[in-house]
């Protein structure tokens, strides 16, 4: 049998009836931008996060950017501040501080739980270092109470990057609701996932929420009224309306992706395979399961051979990308490392049990085996 490393028709297929009503049901509106299908969304999601404000936007990467900008456009952020982000990440994280003209400075994470290492946030603050951005990389927490610490001793702002880690949470207080402002993006393959792309900032700052619900929209909050230079980037009602039905189905599914870690977790033994470090249970969400190899390209190789789809997040960091070739001189080593030795194995609240136990038999088989 092959097993897929993620199939989002088996994903939405579970909730086909109610996904097709609630598209019937804007169709037959006939309002399909910034209507009640999106408030209702931005209200819901908020409450499950447990924040005051939800702003939909177009996707994961403008919820970052928007975010950023309304600092600036409120005086928190001036152009050519420094921002300190894992060097370990998608390069949305980067591409969202760098296209406004702020600056990215990578910094190394921990190697097990492949966040933010505090330490390493510290050591890199310097005179014009204005804020951290945290990202939950593979549906993981990073380190919040020691980044809340530090970001209030050092005056600086503390953005989550939330886009892999809708679900996870820390004594019941969920990701979105740990720094001043968070990013999300609900990308199909998310756990939380539109069917096509969609975004949201959440915060509990009334002006920054008042501020990028302008920015989204041209930079107005009135009809052709613009205060601000803004763009286009609204979560349409379609997309909206489809996330709300998601939602209800979100809790469940982050427990199905955790019962498929913890078998992983349990059942993987091999001393060529590094599983990843978990914290606490409920503050893993498990977008993604990666684990690490030296021989990671030869792991992934034989996992093919067993049927078993794989793939890599990511294969190059960011400040080894030709797009940032002003970073090249980063001295990131444990970064590249893990660049190099990262897999990720299938992981989907609709994975059968038949085909965890093949992707845990294949792993523990790797070279030869028995």
């Amino acid at each position: 049998m092959d097993v897929p490393f993620l199939s989002l028709k088996e994903v939405n297929a579970r909730h086909a009836d109610e996904l097709k009503a609630a598209a019937a049901r804007v169709i037959d509106s006939g309002w399909y931008i910034l209507g009640e299908e999106l408030a209702a969304f931005e209200r819901e999601f908020a409450a499950w996060c447990g924040v005051r404000h939800a702003i939909g936007v177009g996707n994961g990467l403008d919820a970052l950017a928007l975010l950023l900008r309304g600092y600036l456009e409120l005086g928190r952020l001036a152009e050519g501040d420094e921002v300190i982000l894992p060097g370990n990440t998608f390069i949305a994280s980067f591409l969202a501080v760098t296209g406004n003209r702020l600056k990215a400075v990578p910094v190394e994470p921990d190697p097990g739980t492949f966040n933010l290492d505090p330490a390493a946030v510290a050591a890199a603050i310097g005179p014009r270092t204005r804020a951290v951005m945290a990202v939950h990389l593979y549906g993981q927490l990073a380190d919040m109470a020691a980044l809340r610490a530090l970001a209030g001793q050092r005056g600086l702002l503390l953005i989550e990057d939330a886009a892999q880690a809708h679900g996870a949470a820390w004594d019941g207080r969920r990701a979105g609701a740990f720094g001043d402002a968070a990013g999300f993006s609900f990308f199909p393959a998310k756990n939380l996932g539109a069917l096509g792309d969609a975004g949201a900032v959440t915060t509990d700052d009334d002006a920054l929420a008042h501020c990028i619900r302008a920015l989204r929209n041209y930079g107005s909050q009135s009809k052709y009224a613009h205060p601000l230079r803004g763009t286009n980037s609204r979560l349409d009602e379609l997309q909206a309306a489809l996330l709300r039905v998601k939602l209800r189905y979100l809790d469940e599914d982050v427990r199905l992706r955790r019962q498929v870690a913890q078998r992983y977790l349990h059942g993987i033994d091999h001393p060529g395979i590094t599983l990843p470090r978990v914290v606490r249970e409920e503050a893993h969400a498990w977008h993604l399961f990666v684990v690490r190899s030296r021989q990671r390209d030869a792991l992934q190789r034989h996992l093919q051979a067993h049927g078993i789809q794989t793939q890599v997040h990511y294969p190059l960091p960011p400040h080894r990308q030709p797009a940032y070739a002003d970073l090249h001189e980063t001295h990131l080593p444990v970064t590249e490392r893990l660049h190099e030795e990262v897999l990720s194995l299938p992981m989907s609240p609709t994975l059968s049990d038949v085909a965890v136990e093949q992707v845990v038999a294949a792993c523990r088989r790797f070279g030869g085996r028995p």
